[in-house]
Protein backbone atom coordinates (compact mmCIF):
# COMPACT_ATOMS: atom_id res chain seq x y z
CA UNK A 1 0.00 0.00 0.00
CA UNK A 2 1.15 3.58 -0.84
CA UNK A 3 2.29 5.99 1.66
CA UNK A 4 -0.46 8.31 0.85
CA UNK A 5 -3.06 5.82 1.77
CA UNK A 6 -1.49 4.84 4.74
CA UNK A 7 -2.24 8.18 6.00
CA UNK A 8 -5.30 9.03 4.57
CA UNK A 9 -8.16 7.06 6.46
CA UNK A 10 -9.92 7.60 3.25
CA UNK A 11 -7.51 6.11 0.82
CA UNK A 12 -6.46 3.49 3.51
CA UNK A 13 -10.31 2.17 3.28
CA UNK A 14 -10.68 2.49 -0.48
CA UNK A 15 -7.69 0.18 -0.82
CA UNK A 16 -8.71 -2.17 1.95
CA UNK A 17 -12.75 -2.14 0.41
CA UNK A 18 -11.39 -2.68 -2.80
CA UNK A 19 -9.44 -6.27 -1.76
CA UNK A 20 -12.84 -7.47 0.06
CA UNK A 21 -15.00 -6.96 -3.22
CA UNK A 22 -12.44 -9.62 -4.69
CA UNK A 23 -12.02 -11.83 -1.99
CA UNK A 24 -15.88 -11.73 -0.76
CA UNK A 25 -18.76 -13.16 -2.60
CA UNK A 26 -21.45 -12.26 -1.27
CA UNK A 27 -22.22 -8.82 0.13
CA UNK A 28 -18.63 -7.41 0.66
CA UNK A 29 -20.12 -4.28 1.74
CA UNK A 30 -22.08 -5.45 4.89
CA UNK A 31 -21.45 -3.26 7.98
CA UNK A 32 -23.26 -3.69 11.54
CA UNK A 33 -24.75 -0.21 12.23
CA UNK A 34 -24.61 0.33 16.02
CA UNK A 35 -26.77 3.05 17.09
CA UNK A 36 -28.56 4.12 20.62
CA UNK A 37 -32.19 4.19 21.80
CA UNK A 38 -33.43 7.15 23.91
CA UNK A 39 -32.78 5.10 27.23
CA UNK A 40 -29.22 4.41 25.97
CA UNK A 41 -29.20 1.07 24.99
CA UNK A 42 -27.47 0.47 21.62
CA UNK A 43 -28.68 -1.58 19.42
CA UNK A 44 -26.83 -3.10 16.36
CA UNK A 45 -28.28 -4.98 12.64
CA UNK A 46 -26.03 -5.85 9.55
CA UNK A 47 -26.63 -3.15 6.90
CA UNK A 48 -25.10 -2.29 3.38
CA UNK A 49 -22.64 0.41 2.24
CA UNK A 50 -24.12 2.46 -0.62
CA UNK A 51 -20.97 4.81 -1.19
CA UNK A 52 -18.35 6.02 0.51
CA UNK A 53 -16.05 8.98 0.17
CA UNK A 54 -13.98 11.85 2.00
CA UNK A 55 -17.19 13.39 2.82
CA UNK A 56 -18.50 9.76 4.60
CA UNK A 57 -20.20 6.28 4.82
CA UNK A 58 -23.53 5.92 3.41
CA UNK A 59 -26.80 3.89 3.69
CA UNK A 60 -30.26 3.77 3.02
CA UNK A 61 -33.13 2.51 5.32
CA UNK A 62 -36.80 3.04 6.10
CA UNK A 63 -36.70 6.29 8.20
CA UNK A 64 -39.40 4.77 10.37
CA UNK A 65 -38.00 1.56 11.33
CA UNK A 66 -35.68 1.53 14.83
CA UNK A 67 -32.76 2.69 13.15
CA UNK A 68 -34.04 5.24 11.59
CA UNK A 69 -36.12 6.79 14.75
CA UNK A 70 -32.39 6.26 17.05
CA UNK A 71 -30.64 7.93 14.64
CA UNK A 72 -33.28 11.16 14.32
CA UNK A 73 -32.93 11.42 18.03
CA UNK A 74 -29.50 10.59 18.64
CA UNK A 75 -26.88 10.62 15.50
CA UNK A 76 -24.29 9.52 17.44
CA UNK A 77 -23.62 5.96 15.48
CA UNK A 78 -20.78 3.31 14.80
CA UNK A 79 -19.96 1.48 11.53
CA UNK A 80 -18.02 -2.39 11.73
CA UNK A 81 -17.06 -3.94 8.74
CA UNK A 82 -15.02 -7.54 8.81
CA UNK A 83 -13.05 -8.44 5.81
CA UNK A 84 -12.53 -12.19 7.23
CA UNK A 85 -11.05 -13.29 4.54
CA UNK A 86 -8.12 -10.78 4.83
CA UNK A 87 -7.84 -10.53 8.36
CA UNK A 88 -8.89 -7.23 8.58
CA UNK A 89 -11.78 -5.54 10.40
CA UNK A 90 -12.50 -1.38 10.45
CA UNK A 91 -15.01 0.68 12.85
CA UNK A 92 -16.06 3.96 11.91
CA UNK A 93 -17.65 6.07 14.49
CA UNK A 94 -19.18 9.67 13.94
CA UNK A 95 -22.58 11.24 13.76
CA UNK A 96 -25.18 10.30 10.73
CA UNK A 97 -26.58 12.93 8.74
CA UNK A 98 -29.81 12.70 6.62
CA UNK A 99 -28.19 12.39 2.69
CA UNK A 100 -30.50 14.84 0.37
CA UNK A 101 -33.82 14.12 -1.24
CA UNK A 102 -32.57 14.50 -4.34
CA UNK A 103 -29.61 11.61 -3.44
CA UNK A 104 -32.14 9.39 -2.46
CA UNK A 105 -34.54 9.51 -4.90
CA UNK A 106 -31.41 8.74 -7.38
CA UNK A 107 -30.64 6.15 -5.24
CA UNK A 108 -34.28 4.75 -4.83
CA UNK A 109 -34.43 4.75 -8.72
CA UNK A 110 -31.61 2.12 -8.95
CA UNK A 111 -32.51 -0.38 -7.01
CA UNK A 112 -34.72 -3.97 -8.35
CA UNK A 113 -38.51 -3.17 -8.15
CA UNK A 114 -39.02 -5.72 -6.02
CA UNK A 115 -37.26 -3.93 -3.48
CA UNK A 116 -38.75 -0.44 -3.93
CA UNK A 117 -42.18 -2.47 -3.64
CA UNK A 118 -40.76 -3.40 -0.29
CA UNK A 119 -40.11 -0.27 0.75
CA UNK A 120 -43.61 0.73 0.16
CA UNK A 121 -45.32 -2.32 1.47
CA UNK A 122 -43.14 -2.72 4.76
CA UNK A 123 -43.82 -0.93 8.15
CA UNK A 124 -40.10 -2.04 9.07
CA UNK A 125 -39.47 -2.91 12.73
CA UNK A 126 -43.32 -2.66 13.46
CA UNK A 127 -45.55 -5.45 14.68
CA UNK A 128 -46.52 -8.12 11.88
CA UNK A 129 -50.06 -9.72 12.34
CA UNK A 130 -48.84 -12.07 10.16
CA UNK A 131 -47.05 -12.90 6.58
CA UNK A 132 -50.28 -13.09 4.44
CA UNK A 133 -50.90 -9.05 5.67
CA UNK A 134 -47.07 -8.46 4.32
CA UNK A 135 -48.08 -10.39 1.03
CA UNK A 136 -51.35 -8.40 0.89
CA UNK A 137 -49.77 -5.09 1.06
CA UNK A 138 -46.79 -5.97 -1.17
CA UNK A 139 -50.12 -7.01 -4.07
CA UNK A 140 -51.74 -3.86 -3.05
CA UNK A 141 -48.79 -1.94 -4.37
CA UNK A 142 -47.88 -3.64 -7.25
CA UNK A 143 -50.94 -3.32 -8.52
CA UNK A 144 -51.14 0.44 -7.96
CA UNK A 145 -47.67 1.08 -9.95
CA UNK A 146 -48.19 -1.41 -12.24
CA UNK A 147 -46.98 -0.35 -15.64
CA UNK A 148 -45.32 2.42 -14.39
CA UNK A 149 -41.84 3.83 -12.56
CA UNK A 150 -42.61 3.45 -8.51
CA UNK A 151 -41.40 6.71 -6.85
CA UNK A 152 -39.11 6.54 -3.55
CA UNK A 153 -41.71 6.80 -0.36
CA UNK A 154 -41.43 9.86 2.16
CA UNK A 155 -40.40 7.59 4.81
CA UNK A 156 -37.43 6.07 2.88
CA UNK A 157 -34.03 7.96 3.08
CA UNK A 158 -30.39 7.40 3.25
CA UNK A 159 -27.74 8.65 6.19
CA UNK A 160 -24.25 9.85 5.70
CA UNK A 161 -21.93 8.83 8.24
CA UNK A 162 -19.89 11.58 8.67
CA UNK A 163 -16.81 9.83 10.75
CA UNK A 164 -14.67 11.27 13.42
CA UNK A 165 -12.86 7.93 14.71
CA UNK A 166 -11.90 4.81 11.77
CA UNK A 167 -9.76 2.10 13.14
CA UNK A 168 -8.28 0.12 11.10
CA UNK A 169 -7.15 -3.62 12.53
CA UNK A 170 -5.44 -6.46 11.34
CA UNK A 171 -4.49 -9.95 12.63
CA UNK A 172 -1.51 -11.06 13.74
CA UNK A 173 -0.10 -14.29 15.23
CA UNK A 174 -0.34 -14.51 18.98
CA UNK A 175 -3.19 -11.80 19.41
CA UNK A 176 -0.50 -9.04 18.80
CA UNK A 177 -2.81 -7.35 16.28
CA UNK A 178 -2.11 -4.04 14.75
CA UNK A 179 -4.41 -0.88 15.30
CA UNK A 180 -4.04 2.09 13.63
CA UNK A 181 -6.69 4.92 14.58
CA UNK A 182 -7.79 8.53 12.82
CA UNK A 183 -9.25 10.68 14.97
CA UNK A 184 -10.44 14.26 14.39
CA UNK A 185 -12.06 16.96 16.93
CA UNK A 186 -14.83 17.64 13.76
CA UNK A 187 -15.53 17.34 9.96
CA UNK A 188 -13.01 19.73 8.82
CA UNK A 189 -10.20 19.31 10.83
CA UNK A 190 -6.57 17.25 9.92
CA UNK A 191 -7.03 14.08 10.99
CA UNK A 192 -4.25 12.36 13.71
CA UNK A 193 -2.94 8.49 13.82
CA UNK A 194 -1.98 6.99 16.37
CA UNK A 195 -1.33 3.01 16.76
CA UNK A 196 -2.88 1.46 20.02
CA UNK A 197 -1.68 -2.43 21.78
CA UNK A 198 -3.35 -5.02 20.13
Amino acid sequence: MVAAAMNDPFARFAAWYGEAVKAIAVDPNAMVLSTVGPDGRPSARVVLLKGFDAKGFVFYTNLESRKGRELATQPAAALTFHFSPLGRQVRVEGLAHPVSAEEADSYFATRPRGSQVGAWASSQSAPLPSRATLETRVAEVEARYRGEPIPRPPHWGGYRLVPDHIEFWVGRDSRLHERDVFSRPGPDAPWTLQQLYP
